[in-house]
């Protein structure tokens, strides 16, 4: 009978050893590389690959303090997470961007009070280093108030209305991207341009319905706008309603593609030719766009591109920088439906 004694686990003593740098070297390093020259860093870091070590992520949280995961909060009904695929490329795009700082991200849900109360109390218990704020709004405004009161660090997709100087955010450019959709529109000789515009409590419903009404001034005609929430359900009933008020408009820009899907169904059903009889565009560019038939022509939104700036911008707050605000641009995507 033979017993094998268990290599002891290497030690940041290990890695000073190894490196031929003091043990606090090793533990700047280890926590950034700040104050530390590119030899040491050079030498700590084939040190570290030598010896094997491994830093232990329990007893690093409480030396820190830190939870060392981030939130992705979603303030929406379970179902919206399923239904809009906006969602789940945003927590994708922030997964892969916390990967690459050994970050795990944390799926948490509040889009009744209850859940709200739920969040605010884990947040503020600690268990999250900083918040991922995805679709606000302004009728949440006392868990808005609640999550700036906290002090955790916050970065919010899109403009969290009424706190735009209180919580840093990434988001597209709303308003200039509806107004290069009815351009576009005009352009093609649409001159009855109706809207099926997002939630007036979104900085996304309120921007693009601002862009579409500026863009087209005087001729601006409430009668042909229908609010929706952003599903295809809302978008088929808000369709159904401007065909009833008005059957002679040749154009609808909806605030979202699953709105236009929806607003696509009602179309198709009732024997209205799209693009050549109504032409019709959304926006965001999400998957849905290619799904339909037609395909959606759609303003889009570079999501990708969105999750991975707030992940920066957040890791910066974490580290005690000011919370930034950034506005991307969108870019219009020229398909079958107009």
């Amino acid at each position: 009978m033979s017993s094998t004694i268990p290599r002891r686990r290497p030690t940041i003593d290990d890695v000073a050893r190894e490196a031929g740098v003091s043990r606090g070297t090793v533990s700047r390093v280890l926590n950034g590389g700040h104050w530390v020259s590119p030899d040491s860093l050079t030498a700590v870091n084939a040190a570290i690959k030598k010896t094997g070590y491994r830093i232990n992520p329990h007893a690093r949280n409480l030396a820190t303090s830190r939870a060392n995961s981030v939130a992705f909060l979603l303030t929406e009904s379970h179902d919206r997470l399923f239904e809009d695929p906006n969602f789940s490329i945003l927590m994708r795009g922030a997964a892969q961007a916390l990967e690459e700082h050994d970050i795990p991200l944390v799926l948490l849900m509040a889009g009744s009070e209850a859940e709200q109360k739920r969040v605010t109390d884990f947040i503020i218990a600690g268990h999250v280093d900083g918040v991922l704020l995805v679709s606000s709004h302004s009728r949440q405004h006392d868990f808005l108030a609640d999550l700036v009161r906290s002090k955790v660090p916050a970065i919010a997709c899109g403009i969290p209305l009424g706190f735009e100087r209180k919580i840093g955010f990434v988001a597209a450019d709303d308003r200039d991207g509806a107004c290069e959709v009815v351009d576009f529109l005009r352009d093609q000789g649409r001159t009855r341009i109706a809207t099926i515009a997002g939630p007036q409590d979104t900085s996304g419903g309120t921007g693009r319905l601002e862009g579409y009404r500026e863009r087209l001034g005087e001729l601006y005609d409430e009668t042909i706008v229908e609010i929706g929430d952003y599903s295809r359900a809302s978008g088929a009933s808000g369709m159904r309603a401007l065909l009833k008020r008005d059957p002679s408009i040749d154009a609808v820009f909806a605030a979202n593609d699953l709105m236009a899907a929806g607003a696509l169904d009602v179309l198709q059903a009732s024997g209205r030719r799209v693009p050549e009889e109504i032409a019709l565009v959304g926006f965001d560019d999400s998957p849905v766009a290619t799904t339909t038939t037609p395909e959606l022509t759609t303003m889009r939104q570079p999501f990708d591109r969105i999750s991975h700036e707030m992940v920066r911008l957040l890791l910066q707050v974490i580290e005690g920088q000011p919370a930034a605000a950034m506005t991307l641009p969108t870019e219009l995507v020229r398909r079958g439906s107009a």
